[in-house]
């Protein structure tokens, strides 16, 4: 039974049609099968540094800052990396064929390993993946190279990191997407506790496809939070389908009508002519200065529309600069003279106005804490929209040209190195598509 009279055209990164009436709820995470494989791998999988590993102990730099003279330990992990993957897979699996996967990269200085569903079942959160990778990589490692009591525990550290001296495996070998569940400021958070640049490193600097990898963990953290059911239900799918994933194509079509010579306030006036053309808006009562108000018999589809328009904007002006930093004013100003433009509300209703407020402040201003791209949905700046943020602030650090403090080859080649080579995470929109 369709759930929503709505349907949408759905085009890839390069503005190409891939499927034409599909109904609304063909992409909510909780049916879609390109979201949901997503999803479960990104709780299931974990990469295995290796080579940092061997590095570590070769040097006696274990753990955060730790460098321990006496404890090194000259072990040539990268190239036994086939006998550890082995040892690993015996450990990991739990039922002879089952769905665990581990697979070599970069010449076996990574291990990317992917554990049974049947622990994640088991288990409670998703830390099972980091845990037991972590403790049968150490293991493999002890009994590859027939380590002894004495060294087992430098082995350990240079896996597991200050674990449990700190809460989470810093300064360890083991990643994952997904950061630890004590580090989620609220209930539901955990796939919105990504940063931009994570995303970034992960599709190869698209901007579409990073603003979509981050729009389905926002929207897959709404639904997981509550924040999704009822009447709010089709106001979140529609903002997701119209800004994470370019229905219709109208990010990509603002995009290419202003990437030329436009700035923000063109893109606003592309995005009211669009919504007039497309009957989202219409004319209203005309003020006694002539300014006319517009009316809209469908306001959360019209969020749809404000949502695509600020992730427009955003790759139009950053684009131009190749600059992240610009992100945080034009959440602000295209939103602000969408309003003042309109009469009606900015995207998410006025949130993520509130958002680029702080965010300014804290990403750059006389704060300065850091770039926009160490920021994600769980930071108390940028979570008060309902995931309508940080798909732009993905978009931004994609087309950034090296002005951030912390580059994403900084803080996440890795994820690149592992998770970037699979089409799952580097091609979120077509496997979404592919899913509806």
């Amino acid at each position: 039974m369709v759930k929503y009279s709505d349907t949408i055209d759905l085009y890839d990164d390069q503005g190409k049609l891939q499927k034409s009436g599909v109904s609304l709820e063909k992409i909510s995470p909780l049916v879609n099968a390109g979201s949901q494989k997503l999803i479960d791998l990104t709780k299931r999988t974990a990469a295995v540094n290796l080579g940092g590993v061997e590095a570590a102990l070769k040097t006696g730099k274990i753990g955060k800052h730790q460098r321990i003279f006496g404890r090194e330990l000259d072990l040539d992990i990268v190239k036994q990396a086939g006998s550890i993957r082995e040892r690993m897979y015996k450990m990991l699996e739990v039922t002879e064929g089952d769905d665990t996967e581990i697979q070599e990269l970069g010449g076996g200085k990574l291990l990317l390993c992917r554990i049974p569903t049947a622990r994640l079942n088991a288990a409670a959160t998703y830390d099972v993946t980091t845990t037991n990778v972590a403790a049968c990589a150490t293991e493999a490692i002890i009994n590859e190279f027939d380590i002894g009591m004495f060294d087992a525990s430098t082995v350990k550290a240079a896996i597991w990191g200050t674990y449990p001296q700190t809460m989470d495996m810093a300064g360890g070998a083991v990643a994952s997407i997904l950061s630890i569940p004590q580090n989620n400021e609220g209930l539901g958070y955990a796939l919105r506790n990504v940063p931009a640049n994570h995303a970034v490193m992960i599709t190869n600097k698209n901007a579409m496809q990073a603003a979509c990898l981050l729009s389905t963990f926002e929207q897959a953290g709404e639904f997981e939070m509550g924040a999704a059911n009822g009447l709010f239900e089709r106001a979140q799918l529609l903002g997701y389908a119209y800004q994470g994933l370019n229905a219709n194509n109208l990010v990509y079509d603002l995009v290419k009508k202003n990437g030329q010579t436009g700035t923000v306030g063109t893109v606003v006036q592309s995005l009211v002519e669009r919504a007039l053309e497309d009957k989202v808006i219409t004319p209203g009562k005309k003020g006694a200065s002539g300014y006319v108000f517009y009316d809209t018999k469908d306001p959360m589809l019209w969020n749809g529309y404000a949502a695509a328009g600020t992730l427009a904007a955003t790759m139009v002006n950053c684009g131009a600069g190749r600059f992240a930093q610009a992100v945080s004013s034009t959440l602000l100003y295209f939103n602000d003279l969408l309003e003042h433009e309109t009469g009606l509300p900015g995207c998410d209703y006025g949130r993520v106005m509130g958002v680029a407020v702080g965010f300014s402040f804290f990403s750059h201003s006389i704060y300065g804490g850091g770039g926009p791209g160490i920021f994600n949905g769980n930071h108390v700046v940028t979570r008060h929209a309902a995931g309508f943020g940080m798909p732009c602030i993905a978009a931004a650090c994609a087309l950034d040209a090296g002005t951030q403090m912390f580059s994403p080859e900084s803080t996440s080649k890795i994820y690149q190195d592992t998770f970037g080579q699979f089409d799952e995470f580097a091609k979120p929109i077509q496997n979404i598509i592919k899913g509806a």
